[in-house]
């Protein structure tokens, strides 16, 4: 049985994983996909000054306080700067890091940095602090790559503002003993909005091992256009 810890990107929450939890848990693993501080049920406790280290706090205890080892652990767009800083705190609990569409920084590094279009983002804040999420788009974009209505539908249900902290807090990657968790990435190769660039993976992992990347013909939030066909490229990762 593999532990997959499933990591939700910016406005949205842990239920976005709800398509993919069963079909993991159905063959026979363990699935477990949190809400991090800010959003869904949490959204409470959102303010400014929640950003991106609070984050890698929530995933890390989520792992301490359930005694998880072999991790494989999936981070979706913005939560790939969260398992980042996650793998660095505790490098021995994870097996496996999967950038899912994902930001993919270096030490020092901000959600900015990695995508510049975060930045614009950023212009709307409200209140100083609250970032909203982009407005749905016709198709073939869509929300979030979403374009089935009754799905988009579904998914506006999920999304809550982004805290502006998440975008301009640096992530701490300064433990050696990470290099060596292997890396998988997974690209959503549909239809993206104009201005989001993604970075080029490199031709080896921190390991020194070939990069592996594997594709998805579908928009960014896979996890609920075409959720049978992610869970099946993670079973290959058990």
């Amino acid at each position: 049985m593999t532990t997959y810890l499933l990591v939700h990107g910016a406005w949205h929450s842990g239920r976005a994983w709800e398509r993919v939890v069963p079909l993991l848990e159905g063959a026979g693993h363990r699935a477990l996909a949190p809400t991090l501080t800010g959003y869904g049920d949490k959204i409470h406790l959102a303010g400014p000054d929640v950003g991106l280290g609070t984050h890698v706090d929530d995933i890390t205890t989520e792992i301490l306080a359930n005694g998880l080892t072999d991790v494989v652990l999936v981070g979706h767009s913005y939560a790939g700067m969260v398992i980042s800083g996650v793998a660095h705190r505790v490098p021995d609990r994870i097996a496996r890091l999967v950038f899912l569409d994902a930001m993919v920084p270096v030490d020092g590094e901000t959600a900015m940095d990695v995508m510049p279009a975060a930045r614009k983002a950023a212009e709307h804040a409200a209140d100083g602090w609250r970032v909203p999420p982009p407005p749905e788009q016709p198709p073939p974009l869509g929300l979030f790559g979403v374009t089935d209505p009754d799905d988009a539908a579904w998914l506006r249900t999920l999304l809550s503002d982004q805290p502006i902290r998440c975008l301009t807090e640096p992530v701490r990657m300064d433990d050696p003993a990470a290099n060596t968790i292997p890396r998988t990435h997974i690209h959503c190769v549909g239809p993206a909005p104009k201005g989001i660039t993604r970075r080029p993976v490199p031709d080896t992992e921190p390991d020194g091992t070939p990069s592996r990347v594997l594709r998805l013909d579908t928009g960014h939030d896979c996890m609920i256009t075409t959720p049978r066909a992610l869970t099946d490229l993670l079973l290959t990762l058990a």
